[in-house]
């Protein structure tokens, strides 16, 4: 029923030609799928199926917020997909949209002209006008009850998260912004996708979330690196470590304070350092 919707969306007499898994997605079905149309031409698709009924509880709005955010980013120089279709079927919200070239990478070869990359778009995203039906930032709530110890990195870091944001800017953040929403071909960036969890709220947002996962793959040094790429494209001057604390506790339960890797360990007692 799914590809026969997707066919639909495209247009009278279209059929779904090939339909693959994409891999990935963690709260969400996603395919890739081919769609002929009457006259011959074929649409590369990608089908997304939000099957995840904890996360649908969660985020009920989630669906519709990536179908605004993609129909807000159409008109902006950006590499993103554009909506083809939002429905459901037997209570399952579907999103079909166009599906962008390129690969993930995590560990490039050239990790400046990554970096700086990975950073030069993000002023180009959070320039994208607001819109009343994206919803304001906020970050998701830290679930753990305590710290796991006494130490005053961890006392410094629960502090740091439960205390009032440094800024209440309102601009447009993807809010999941990091290398596994990122494609790459030719060494660019080629397509920046998921996009439901578009806020609106502080463009730090992004950074920190984006440094919180760079930490994990390329060390301090290069979640650094990015940083003051950012800073430079940005045109700021400096960085409050608190985005970089509700990055990394966002969503912790009190059983995954003990399994946060080194990296994250070490962003936090960095941003209770310099605050």
């Amino acid at each position: 029923m799914a590809l026969e919707w997707c066919a639909r969306a495209v247009g009278r007499g279209a059929r779904v030609v090939r339909c693959s898994p994409l891999h990935g997605g963690t709260s969400s079905a996603v395919h890739a799928v081919d769609v002929r149309d009457r006259a011959g031409r074929v649409h590369p698709l990608v089908l997304r199926r939000f099957v995840d009924e904890e996360w649908r509880a969660e985020e009920p709005d989630a669906p519709r917020i990536e179908a605004a955010a993609l129909t807000l980013l159409e008109p902006r120089p950006l590499p993103t997909p554009r909506l083809v279709a939002l429905g459901e079927i037997d209570g399952i919200p579907l999103l079909l949209m166009t599906r962008m070239p390129g690969a993930l990478v995590w560990q490039p070869g050239d990790v400046d002209s990554y970096l700086r990359r990975l950073a030069a778009v993000l002023p180009e995203i959070h320039a994208t006008p607001v819109a009343a039906q994206l919803p304001p930032y906020a970050p998701y709530a830290l679930e753990a009850q305590d710290p796991p110890d006494d130490s005053p990195v961890w006392r410094g870091a629960f502090a740091i998260f439960h205390g009032a944001a440094p800024s209440d800017e309102r601009r447009f953040v993807h809010r999941d912004y990091h290398p596994g929403n990122v494609l790459w071909a030719g060494g660019k960036i080629s397509g920046i996708v998921d996009w439901a969890s578009t806020r609106i709220g502080p463009p730090e947002v992004d950074v920190g979330h984006c440094r919180s996962n760079l930490v994990s793959s390329l060390g301090m040094a290069g979640a650094d690196r990015f940083l003051n790429a950012w800073l430079s494209a940005a045109g700021h001057d400096e960085y409050d470590p608190y985005w970089d604390v509700v990055a990394t506790l966002g969503g912790c339960r009190q059983e995954d304070l003990a399994c946060l890797d080194a990296g994250d360990r070490a962003l936090l007692q960095r941003a209770v350092a310099e605050r």
